[in-house]
């Protein structure tokens, strides 16, 4: 694994934790438990907002968590190649 993989992961750790704390901000909820209140929030959301079937909710938060993964992967790696570059 080279660096900008790494450095592509670290951010991609860091945006979902992120994403977790934006969302579960205010909550009583456990840490422990947050990826799994986020995930049900956001399908709740989806489904709120859209007066999408249940299913298809809970579908587009899983495509939803898993595009903001890859977002932040990608961001990271693009972030670490320009740092890299100038070295």
């Amino acid at each position: 694994m080279n660096n900008r993989k790494r450095a592509g992961l670290i951010t991609a750790v860091l945006g979902i934790v992120a994403f977790m704390t934006m969302f579960n901000a205010g909550s009583p909820t456990h840490i422990i438990n947050w990826p799994v209140e986020t995930y049900l929030g956001l399908a709740f959301t989806i489904g709120w907002l859209s007066s999408a079937p249940i299913w298809l909710a809970y579908v587009l938060a899983t495509v939803v968590i898993i595009l903001i993964i890859v977002g932040f992967y990608k961001i990271g790696g693009w972030i670490y190649g320009l740092l890299a570059k100038r070295h």
